[in-house]
């Protein structure tokens, strides 16, 4: 899988991400939806996705809290921020909400669209106590329910790849591959050739991909961090 950038920013990423949802609502005391939303609209959002320096680790949580409120002319009186010992829901939200984006490179605008982020902070129970890749599945889980797309387009997606581009380099006929994104080929029938072809430039397995489409394919990260406060 393609990661939305360099592993070595992606703690300080869920970090800053963990505090800014946290001072928002507990300090500013900003709803999380309200404030989620100015980070997309800002631009912020997809700079920060898509590993700009200055947002990952150029600046503190709050720092970019206050940036975002900047940038989207919102008028507020600056606050001492509160450093509490026990993690908010809203602080494990953005820490484990920057894992996924990292993991998937999903564009925060696009998971949002699927998933709401008050959606996203409903799972801290009990995800908060497991291991981040269930967190993950659980995600893509709802991802694809929401969007209804079937495995061979998530996956292709995740590999940053087109469809020409995944026909060119798998040897598979673009429209063979629309027919079977669109459903109007069921892929649990394709010819095995195909199937190789495809799982090999995707780097996955056969099974990915008749699989039913109701089973998110499970991403493939060697390493994975828990979360701990």
């Amino acid at each position: 899988m393609i990661c939305a950038y360099d592993r070595v920013y992606l703690e300080s990423a869920r970090r800053n991400l963990a505090r800014m949802l946290d001072f928002a609502v507990y300090d500013m005391c900003y709803d999380l939806q309200q404030f989620y939303h100015w980070f997309l609209m800002s631009g912020i959002a997809e700079q920060f996705g898509s590993g700009d320096y200055r947002f990952l680790a150029g600046m503190s949580g709050v720092e970019l809290a206050y940036e975002v409120l900047d940038t989207s002319q919102i008028a507020y009186e600056r606050r001492k921020p509160c450093y509490s010992a026990d993690r908010s829901e809203e602080y494990w939200t953005g820490w484990a909400l920057a894992y996924y984006q990292w993991e998937t490179s999903l564009t925060f605008r696009e998971i949002e669209k699927y998933i709401p982020i008050t959606e996203v902070c409903g799972l801290y129970s009990p995800y908060h106590e497991m291991d981040i890749r269930q967190f993950s599945d659980k995600m893509n889980e709802l991802y694809m329910k929401a969007k209804k797309g079937t495995s061979l387009k998530i996956l292709r997606k995740y590999a940053g790849m087109s469809q020409r581009e995944l026909s060119e380099l798998s040897g598979v006929p673009l429209r063979t591959i629309q027919q079977y994104e669109q459903q109007q080929k069921n892929i649990n029938k394709a010819q095995v050739e195909y199937l190789v072809r495809l799982s090999k430039t995707l780097c996955c397995e056969i099974t990915d991909f008749i699989r039913k489409e109701r089973k998110i394919v499970k991403n493939r990260v060697e390493k994975r961090n828990g979360f701990s406060a």
